[in-house]
């Protein structure tokens, strides 16, 4: 099953969110599963029609009898989630880029575990989430998801937040950032795990492991893709390869295609 996947139209909204997909309910549909592996971002979906289930490492998804708008909200994991759909359903996920989710809805709601099924973004999602999901233009159907978006931003000052963001991808070291904004590493631990979900020690690996999924068809070997993803040897990159995936590097990129657009979503 091929997968499109839509960034954002609105200028504003580029700088916070990655990108959409969308599903169309189809009642004849097959169940059928896919692996999405650690990434940085929030996402966050909705369904009509339909109810999920969480359990360790699993979502299901399945068609309901009851007319409703279903709402999940994944903010962090680290190991591979088996998505599972009974039925296909109407559905639109949104990519949030790291903290971006901030300035959407509050601080508060979030990050109180890596998954919160039946999750309440907003006090009017169900009315214009559900106004999405009827529409069958797929320019309308962004328009009116990004309308609903906007309506909801507030711009908040993150500046600390993302510049420890750019700096763990620019590979500082946690002593390195402390020394640099004069603060204790258990303020930055704080700072980051409040708008961000995950300690920076858990970003940086899930970082590290997303360069590698990306220079992969770049690097001639395993070593030198460990040193091009920032890992600091061949041994620390295939340790934490593995907890990450529960596949050793080399039987991974046999079953995994890393040159598909969104390396995020496996099918």
């Amino acid at each position: 099953m091929e997968v499109k996947f839509y960034k954002p139209k609105n200028n504003i909204l580029k700088k916070y969110i990655e990108g959409y997909y969308f599903f169309v309910e189809d009642k004849d549909s097959k169940i059928f599963s896919y692996l999405t592996f650690p990434n940085n971002y929030c996402i966050l979906s909705f369904y009509r029609n339909a109810l999920g289930e969480f359990s360790e490492n699993r979502y299901v998804i399945r068609a309901s009898e009851q007319e409703n708008i279903w709402s999940s909200l994944v903010t962090k994991y680290s190991q591979p989630i088996e998505i599972i759909y009974e039925n296909l359903v109407h559905e639109v996920t949104i990519y949030f880029k790291p903290a971006a989710i901030n300035h959407f809805i509050d601080s508060s709601l979030l990050f109180k575990d890596y998954a919160i099924p039946e999750f309440a973004p907003f006090t009017d999602y169900k009315e214009k989430i559900s106004e999405v999901l009827n529409e069958i233009d797929r320019d309308r159907q962004i328009e009116l998801l990004e309308d609903h978006l906007l309506s909801h931003f507030k711009k908040k000052d993150l500046g600390i937040t993302e510049q420890i963001i750019e700096d763990i991808e620019n590979d500082l070291r946690q002593e390195e950032i402390a020394k640099k904004y004069d603060f204790t590493r258990q303020r930055i631990n704080i700072i980051f795990s409040k708008n961000v979900g995950k300690s920076p020690s858990e970003y940086r690996k899930i970082h590290r492991f997303r360069n590698a999924l990306a220079n992969q068809k770049k690097s001639t070997n395993l070593s030198t893709l460990s040193y091009q993803s920032l890992f600091f040897d061949q041994s620390h990159f295939i340790k934490d390869f593995k907890k990450l995936t529960g596949s050793k590097p080399k039987d991974f990129f046999k079953k995994v295609d890393t040159e598909q657009e969104n390396i995020w979503f496996f099918i």
